[in-house]
């Protein structure tokens, strides 16, 4: 994966563009430029697939198209099996030449047939026309800013503030043209909104814990295709611990980190499962007191993100991802997605079906702005390239056909999940309940110390010319009944927080953190034989 920087147009600066991709440095680990009179592409390469010889910007063989791609196309050996016939010849052995290709053979089209984490731009030499992609779910960004003269695009916000134009985002399954004047057309080439439509709902518990199990562990055999140590998120839920399983079955060169206080049970239940496994495991261990003002910055500065919560989970992920890279780990795999699409949330069971559908979908078509733009700017910050197995789309679309009953059942959410790896996975993990990590173990309730911070920290970087810092949207619903169309317009009618909200949140989070303070200047000291058990 990379970041990719593109100016286009007579007015395109070679410094300003140098500037423009320097900023998205961290993202890869060689720099690859190619300038032209009025064409500036670079890339900052991470060198995962083919490392030596899929350099980038890629040139069709007529010279004709160029092409900047961030991400990984997990189908690619299928579709260069199918160009070969048509008579394609290729130069490398990597996903990069497969893209630019499909596109030359079926156009616009071609998107339709890559299954993968993408965003790419095309641009026609000779005219300056440029065509823009991004991936169905948005686990890959591309963002665009307009100056008279000139259209620059980018993987990140931060490397289009300098330029003090509004910034604009290409949608998730969006694609489309910008004509030389600039001016973006684009348009679905997945609709979101309408995942699972077409086929029968599926209500049968076995069928569907048969088709779930096919589904997640082929996404998982896609995403560990490499010779490279591919490492895990592991918080020791259901959803990491089944990615786990199946990384470690496919691929033995694996790791697993976890990240969260020392004693917490999420640190105990991953030490297990790793163990039981035999996995290496790595444990960056953070306390509610580690966290100053200065990680909540750099957090904000990584993330650009715009609500709240999000910005309060990018701070644990920081660390996380700073230990996989000094692993040298490259390529990593999470549960994200999972409880998106499976139940995993108290909201999707207190409404009907129909309600409930919406508040699916409603989830998973910002997935791009919130949980995936938070994996991918604090993991591609350290140079780790991060896949989601549970997001790739054949599972996003079964999961959509899925009954609501076989999501929550007997008051378990996930069901149809335990279901399909009851075999595979131990009690301890099949039968714990959801228990967010930056929850239970304090660490998101030390952040809210500092919410009050977060949007003038936003304001700082320049990221407002996308979106401000605004409301977390699943407060707004739940204060809505998980009345969808109440909460979007409370939302757009009042998107922050009022400066008495600030103030209760805030004396709330102080209270939380002095309470273990006090425990420990009135309570017993503890011994090593006082510490907390593995659970069993």
């Amino acid at each position: 994966m990379c970041g990719i920087a593109v100016s286009v147009g007579p007015e395109a600066d070679p410094a300003v563009f140098r500037r423009m991709l320097a900023v998205l440095a961290p993202r890869g680990e060689v720099t690859e430029v190619r300038y032209e009179t009025g064409l500036l592409v670079g890339t900052r390469r991470l060198r995962v697939v083919d490392r030596d010889r899929a350099v980038q910007p890629w040139t069709s063989a007529d010279e004709r198209w160029l092409l900047c791609y961030n991400g990984e196309v997990f189908n690619h050996r299928e579709l260069r099996a199918e160009l070969l016939r048509h008579g394609h010849t290729f130069r490398t052995d990597g996903d990069t030449e497969v893209v630019l290709a499909a596109f030359e053979r079926w156009g616009e089209d071609a998107v339709g047939r890559l299954r993968g984490e993408y965003a790419f731009v095309v641009v026609e030499r000779a005219t300056g026309r440029v065509y823009l992609a991004r991936d169905p779910l948005g686990v890959k960004p591309l963002y665009w800013t307009r100056k008279p003269g000139c259209l620059h695009l980018a993987s990140e916000v931060k490397a289009l503030v300098g330029y003090g134009a509004p910034i604009g985002e290409v949608p998730p399954g969006h694609h489309g043209w910008a004509d030389a004047d600039g001016h973006l057309r684009l348009r679905p080439h997945v609709d979101l909104l309408a995942l699972g439509d077409g086929p029968p709902p599926i209500d049968d518990p076995d069928e569907a814990a048969l088709l779930v199990r096919a589904a997640v562990r082929d996404s998982i055999r896609a995403r560990v295709d490499t010779d490279l140590t591919v490492g895990v998120v592991l918080s020791g839920g259901l959803d990491s611990s089944i990615v786990l399983r199946h990384v470690r079955e496919t691929h033995p060169d694996c790791v697993a980190v976890t990240v969260g206080v020392p004693d917490s049970p999420d640190v105990a239940y991953a030490r297990r499962l790793a163990a039981d496994l035999g996995v290496p495991h790595e444990v960056v261990e953070l306390r509610p007191r580690d966290i100053r003002l200065a990680d909540i910055r750099e957090a904000i500065r990584l993330s650009e993100l715009t609500e709240y919560g999000d910005i309060i989970n990018a701070v644990v992920s920081v660390p996380l991802f700073r230990r996989l890279r000094q692993l040298g780990v490259k390529v990593a795999l999470t549960g994200d997605g999972s409880d998106e699409l499976f139940g995993g949330y108290p909201m999707y069971h207190e409404v009907g079906p129909a309600a409930s559908r919406r508040l699916f979908l409603h989830k998973i078509s910002n997935l791009g702005r919130t949980e995936l733009q938070r994996v991918d700017r604090t993991s591609m910050g350290h140079g780790v390239e991060t896949r989601v197995p549970f997001l790739d789309l054949s599972v996003v679309e079964l999961a959509m056909r899925l009954a609501l009953s076989l999501k929550m059942r007997d008051g378990q959410e996930k069901w149809i999940l335990r279901r399909a790896f009851a075999d595979v996975l131990p009690d301890y993990v099949r039968r714990r309940p959801k228990n967010p990590m930056s929850y239970s173990s304090g660490l998101h309730e030390r952040a809210r110390l500092y919410k009050p911070f977060f949007a003038r920290l936003h304001r700082s970087f320049g990221y407002h010319l996308l979106d401000p810092v605004r409301r977390d949207f699943d407060t707004v619903l739940t204060r809505c009944g998980n009345d969808l169309d109440r909460a979007i317009a409370q939302g757009q009618a009042r998107p922050d927080y009022t400066v008495l909200e600030h103030a209760r949140d805030l004396v709330g989070a102080a209270k939380w953190n002095a309470a273990p303070m006090v425990r420990r200047l009135v309570g017993p000291r503890r011994t090593r034989g006082d510490e907390a058990p593995l659970p069993g």
